[in-house]
Order: structure tokens, then sequence, then C-alpha cells
């Protein structure tokens, strides 16, 4: 604890100077709904709309944003958390102009971190907070300590789901944790939820998964989640991945990428207000409060 009072005081002047960074957590309930993907092409959606743009794969344990990207990695957060490196070293540039900061695929212990470690990370990206413009988070699936963590730290919260059942159930049950770990630190302010339906057969299914998922979050956990649109079953996608370019690049013109930027102007628009204090700010009430 005394070492994050430390970095809060090295860091606060640095943070009350600069413009902060629009931050936004994707993350799901379950694995395979595509929330990696919807990251990679955000972030290159944000860049060429003249952002500056990182984006930090934060599914720790499990990363491939750097496959998606076709980017080889020499080093990844796991070199961050172990002091070997610094964040600005492991930062690498990735297609469509961001920057990528990759997770450790393969190592188990990544995906349960001790306060410690979770500490110094924070301090890592409070230091990132004033130098971009957008970070985009890509957290694991599901609820752990590490995805909470994340999305605690976010302006937005972007919940990727699918129209299948599981899928639903999954997403609704990470809203419901996000929401009542909030309701627990009253000094926190909520931040906006937002839900994506991916791999959806259309418009008129994908409004459905959404009204049913924001009717029960309203009705049991007083929590508005908002609509951040959809993105269809393509092909085009399905190549993208297989060619391993995002598919904004790839196939600027087929009808996920026309959703896709869509949903960066959504997100734009649920950002624009900033919550008060930075990215640290608010992880350091959530480290004092655990």
């Amino acid at each position: 604890m005394t070492a994050l009072i430390d970095q809060a005081t090295q860091l606060r002047s640095l943070a009350n100077q600069a413009p902060r960074a629009s931050v936004i957590a994707v993350t799901s309930g379950k694995g395979g709904v595509g929330k990696t993907n919807v990251a990679v092409n955000l972030a290159v959606q944000f860049a060429a709309a003249g952002k500056d743009v990182v984006l930090m794969d934060a599914d720790l344990g499990l990363a491939n944003a750097d496959v998606l990207c076709d980017v080889g990695l020499t080093y990844n957060l796991s070199h961050v958390i172990t002091r070997r490196k610094q964040l600005s070293e492991v930062m690498h540039p990735a297609p469509g102009g961001f920057r990528l900061i990759g997770g450790a695929s393969g190592l188990a212990r990544m995906a349960d971190l001790s306060e410690a470690e979770r500490q110094r990370l924070v301090g890592a990206l409070a230091e990132l907070e004033c130098k971009a413009d957008v970070i985009l988070i890509d957290t694991g699936a599901g609820i752990s300590p590490n995805v909470l963590s994340f999305t605690r730290a976010a302006d937005q919260v972007l919940v990727v789901t699918t129209p299948e059942p599981p899928a639903i159930t999954d997403a609704y049950a990470v809203i419901k944790v996000i929401s009542r770990a909030e309701g627990a630190m009253a000094s926190a302010p909520q931040r906006r939820i937002s839900l994506l339906v991916n791999q959806v057969r259309s418009a008129a299914e994908a409004r459905a998964v959404h009204d049913r998922i924001a009717k029960v979050a309203r009705q049991f956990l007083s929590v508005s989640v908002y609509e951040a649109g959809y993105l269809p079953s393509d092909e085009a996608v399905s190549s993208a991945v297989r060619r391993r370019v995002p598919f904004v690049l790839a196939y600027p013109r087929c009808a996920a990428s026309f959703c896709l930027s869509q949903l960066a102007m959504r997100l734009q628009q649920g950002i624009a207000l900033h919550r008060p204090g930075g990215f640290f700010q608010r992880m350091s009430r959530w480290f004092r409060s655990a």
C-alpha cells in the first residue's frame, strides 16, 4: 500500500498538467465471442480518425492481439510486471497506425497477478495516460480480479456478446459483477456500460439481444446498458483473421467494417465527457477498498 501512495505522489502532478486519454475496456463474459478482434479493429478505426491510440492486450495468459495483427513481439506485459522493461519499451507499431502492448500468452501465472504486481502495472499505465488520446484495454473474458481491475479503470466498458444463450447469460453476469462492485464503492462514479452484439444475422436480432439484457439490468441492477450496435456475421471477417490482417484494413467496404465505424463513433460520443479523475486515481481507489 505504501508503494501505491508513493506512486500517487509522483504521478499526480503529471496527470494534472496534461490531458488524459480516454480509456475503453473491451470485455466479455465468455471467450470466443470476438472480443479481441473488436478491440484490434477499433484501435485501427480510432487511429484512422487521427487519434494517438494504444491497445493493451490485458487478456493475461491467453493474449492473442499480436496474432490478429501479425506482429512479432519481442517484449510484452510480463516484462513490465517483472521490472525487466518499462511500458514504453514494450509498445510495438501495429497495422493501421496504433501501438500495441502485448500480453503474455501461455503463462498461467499471469492470469492471477498479485496485488503488488497489479499496482506496478497501474503505475506504468498512469504515465501512458498522458501520452495518448485513446487507450483500449482488451481484458480477459469472465470476472477474474484482473478483468475487474481494468473495467474499474475505464471511462467506458464495452461488453461483447453473440446471440447464443450462453454468451448472453455470461454477458449479463459480467455487467452484474461490474455494477455491484461499483455499488460497494460509494465514492466511485459509475462508468458507462455498452453492449455490442457480434456475429448477428440481422439488426433486429442484435436489437432483441440488447433489449433483453438492458431490460433485466435495469430491473434488477438499476443499471443502464447502452446500445453500442452490432457486427454482422461476415465472411470477410473470417478471411481477415486467417490472413492476420484487421478486417477494416483488409476489407474496408465490407458490412462489418461499416458497422465497426459506427461503433467507433458511438464510443467517442460516450466518452466525450470524462468522469472525474484519471486512470491512476480510479485504480488507487480500488486498491484502497480491496
